[in-house]
């Protein structure tokens, strides 16, 4: 079971040996089984008792810190992975250029494939031409994926596709919400706003998936090293954008279930005039640590959602326009249907058998692992029917 505490300033303390989450007024109480737990996701301003985290850290229950915004903080360190044996050909495999090229050409079908996918029902559903051509072409783009010499060419031709799809996935909508195109940090419509909660929250759950697997989440094969990433579940996590993200997006916004009014716009802070400048140069010459403890808006690690975007995209965020956000309420809807969503069972016949989404996404990771342990000869990704 996995649980979300997003009560702004509730307390979780430790009972036993179970945990208590108390509201800030203690009115209320819920009472979690730590037998039951798996993760345990923590959004924004609540608290957690030193013996309360003994407790989590004890169980080994995976704990995961969010912003309000859903931005990835970080999570309680547990117990790494005891199979150093297993990490170490992880590791070794990274300078096996084969190996990285084809894993890499897998993954990177897969996504594309989905995202194919997403566009021919959005043609067949919304009646746009435009979707379609979309769709032909990214699976063009995936034809030429079995040309890609290397890694770095698989993820051009990646970008590309994102590029082709994502104004077309806006055709999906019923009505304009003002989305045009990815636009990440910060999101400046509600579209955006939701798939990048939605990305953070399955990239949470890749990374879940990926320790269960005993595996080291920092070498993957299509995401490059880079210090403090976590490649592994960058990579997993790809096939599942459109079939879990992208298709709940659209759900939730033309269903109703989120609307205009359940978004707020963030402004951003105006610039100080000149006749500040001698006061704001003597606050900077007294404080000593450059304002490194200036609260939550600032305190972030973030664990990037996408390899690459468009440039002029993540500019044209950066450069003024405010970030768009959901009221506490929606996001409380949002995390609903999201656990919803990936509790629904389907057949996977690579599994022989009847899996959440969740569930699927361990057994992705559990078959990268065979990869990894040479058992099987290729990384087989879930397709979107």
């Amino acid at each position: 079971m996995i649980v979300y505490v997003q009560t702004q300033g509730a307390r979780i303390v430790r009972e036993g040996r179970h945990l208590i989450v108390r509201t800030p007024d203690n009115d209320s109480t819920r009472t979690l089984f730590t037998y039951r737990l798996s993760q345990i996701v923590i959004v924004g301003n609540v608290t957690i008792t030193p013996q309360a985290m003994k407790l989590l850290l004890r169980e080994g229950i995976d704990t995961v810190f969010l912003r309000t915004d859903g931005r990835y903080l970080g999570r309680l360190a547990s117990v790494e992975p005891k199979n150093v044996f297993l990490r170490k050909r992880q590791f070794a495999l990274l300078d096996d250029t084969g190996f990285c090229l084809k894993t890499a050409k897998s993954i990177a079908a897969g996504k594309l494939m989905n995202m194919a996918t997403a566009l021919q029902r959005i043609q067949r559903t919304r009646k746009v031409s435009k979707a379609g051509v979309a769709a032909a072409e990214i699976r063009g783009l995936v034809r030429r994926l079995e040309d890609a010499g290397t890694v770095e060419s698989v993820r051009g031709l990646e970008g590309r596709a994102g590029a082709l799809y994502f104004p077309a996935f806006g055709f999906g909508l019923d009505r304009d919400f003002g989305f045009r195109r990815r636009v990440r940090r910060p999101p400046t419509d509600p579209v955006n706003s939701v798939l990048s909660l939605l990305y953070t929250f399955l990239i949470n759950r890749a990374n879940a998936a990926v320790r269960l697997a005993g595996l080291d989440p920092y070498p993957g094969v299509l995401h490059s090293l880079e210090y403090g990433r976590h490649s592994l579940p960058l990579d997993l996590v790809e096939e599942f954008r459109a079939i879990l993200a992208d298709t709940l997006t659209l759900s939730l916004f033309n269903l109703g279930i989120l609307k205009e009014h359940d978004f707020y716009k963030l402004e951003l802070p105006e610039l100080q005039t000149t006749d500040d400048t001698e006061e704001l140069l003597a606050s900077a010459c007294m404080d000593r640590i450059g304002q490194m403890t200036s609260g939550e808006e600032e305190d972030v690690f973030d664990m990037p959602d996408q390899r690459m975007e468009e440039t002029p995209e993540i500019e044209e965020a950066r450069s003024g326009k405010p970030a768009v956000r959901l009221h506490p309420p929606a996001f409380a809807r949002l995390v609903q249907a999201f656990e919803k969503k990936i509790s629904t069972e389907f057949f996977y016949p690579l599994a022989e058998k009847r899996l959440t989404y969740g569930d699927a996404m361990v057994f992705q990771a559990r078959q990268y692992r065979r990869l990894v342990e040479g058992e099987i000869a290729e990384y087989q990704p879930l397709l979107l029917k």
